[in-house]
C-alpha cells in the first residue's frame, strides 16, 4: 500500500527527517517526492547531512527504488548531483511527463516583482517552468537525452508494486498553507500540496493508499512574504530557540506558536489518520534526543495529548533531535502496525 507524508504549515516541518527514519525503519519497497526543487529537506543520519531538493529522503534504505514521478519539477543538474552524492544512480527511475526547469525560467522569476518583492519566492523557476507546462510549451525528461536510461512508467511501477503487496512511501513537499488552492493566496507555491496534490504528482488514484501522516513543527516556521498569526519578534524568536534558515534560500524563518486551528484544518483537507510532530526537544527541556515515549517530560506529553485532542488524530512520530533516529515511533502502540 502507499504511505503519504505531507506539511501541514509552511513547509520546513522535517520532511527529510520523517522520511529518512521511514527509510531506516520501514524500508519501504519504492519512495516518491513530489515537488519541485523550490523545497529543500534536509536528512542527517550517522554524522552525515544531506540537503535535497529533488530525491526523497527515504534514500538511505539501499533496498527502496527512488523513482521522480510524472507530476515533478525538477533540474537536470540537481538531479545529477544528488544522485551522485546519495549513490543512489542505480536505483533511481524518472517517468518521461516530469517537468524539466532551465535557466530560463529561474531568470523569468528573478525579474518578476511581485515574486520576489511580495511573495519572497524562491525564484528557482518552478512556477515558470508549471504555467509553460499548462500551455504545452515546457520540454519533459522524455524529450532529454541524459535522461533517457532513467525513463519509465512511474505510475505503472508504483501500482505493479503495490499490487505485488509491496511498500510505496510518498513524500510530499511545502507545506498545507502554501498549497496553491488551499493557501494563503498569492503567498503560495505554484501547486497543491496537500494529501490529494501528492497523489495526483504520482499519477495513481486513492485506493491504493493505506496511511496519510500529516507533518508539524513544534512551532511555525516560514520563509517568504504573507500572513502569519502570532508571529513572533526577532528577539523572542532568539529568545524561544526556535532560530532556523531556508534550506534552498539560506533566509532567516519567520516564528510563531504551534497553531491547533491551522493544524486541524490541514488534517482535515489531506484526510490524516496520524500526525507527526518534530523538534519537540526545542520546547522542552530532558526531551532531546529520546527515543522512547516512557522517557518523554510530563509537560511534553501533556502538550501532544492536548493537541491529539483538538486535531482528533493520534501523534505516532515525534522527533527529538537531527538525527534520523531521534524519533519516537508510536505507530505500533496507537495504529496496531
Amino acid at each position: 500500500m502507499i504511505d503519504i507524508l505531507v506539511g501541514g504549515f509552511f513547509g520546513d516541518e522535517g520532511k527529510g527527517k520523517v522520511a529518512s527514519y521511514i527509510a531506516v525503519n520501514d524500508k519501504p519497497d519504492m519512495a516518491l517526492r513530489t515537488g519541485g526543487t523550490n523545497a529543500g529537506h534536509t536528512t542527517i543520519y550517522n554524522g552525515k547531512t544531506y540537503k535535497l531538493r529533488t530525491m526523497s529522503s527515504a534514500f538511505l534504505s539501499d533496498r527502496t527504488r527512488i523513482a521522480i514521478p510524472p507530476g515533478a519539477l525538477i533540474k537536470t543538474e540537481v538531479l545529477f548531483k544528488e544522485m551522485e552524492e546519495t549513490n543512489t544512480k542505480g536505483r533511481v527511475i524518472i517517468d518521461g511527463h516530469a517537468a524539466v526547469i532551465t535557466e530560463a525560467e529561474s531568470n523569468e522569476e528573478k525579474s518578476n516583482v511581485l515574486l520576489d518583492k511580495e511573495v519572497g519566492s524562491t525564484k528557482e523557476g518552478v512556477g515558470s517552468a508549471e504555467s509553460k507546462r499548462v500551455l504545452r510549451c515546457l520540454k519533459l525528461a522524455k524529450d532529454y537525452p541524459e535522461l533517457s536510461e532513467f525513463i519509465r512508467d512511474v505510475p505503472d511501477e508504483v501500482i505493479k508494486c503495490v499490487e505485488k503487496g509491496g511498500k510505496v512511501f510518498v513524500e510530499g513537499s511545502q507545506g498545507h498553507l502554501l498549497s496553491l488552492y488551499h493557501g494563503q493566496y498569492p503567498y503560495v507555491t505554484s501547486r497543491n500540496t496537500t494529501a490529494s496534490g501528492a497523489l495526483s504528482d504520482v499519477g495513481v488514484g486513492p485506493k491504493y493508499v493505506d496511511n496519510i501522516t500529516v507533518i508539524f513543527k513544534a512551532f511555525v516556521t516560514r520563509v517568504g512574504g504573507g500572513p502569519m498569526k502570532g508571529e513572533l519578534t526577532p528577539e523572542q524568536v532568539q529568545e524561544k530557540g526556535m532560530v532556523e534558515y531556508g534550506t534552498v534560500t539560506k533566509r532567516l524563518r519567520r516564528a510563531a506558536p504551534f497553531d491547533t486551528d491551522i493544524a486541524l484544518e490541514a488534517v482535515r483537507v489531506s484526510s490524516a489518520n496520524q500526525a507527526a510532530i518534530t523538534k519537540v526537544d526545542a520546547l522542552f527541556k530532558g526531551a532531546e534526543r529520546v527515543r522512547s515515549y516512557s522517557e518523554l517530560p510530563g509537560e511534553a506529553k501533556d502538550w501532544i495529548r492536548d493537541i491529539e485532542d483538538k486535531i482528533k488524530i493520534p501523534v505516532t512520530l515525534i522527533g527529538t533531535g537531527p538525527d534520523a533516529l531521534d524519533m519516537i515511533d508510536r505507530r505500533p502502540e496507537l495504529l496496531g502496525k
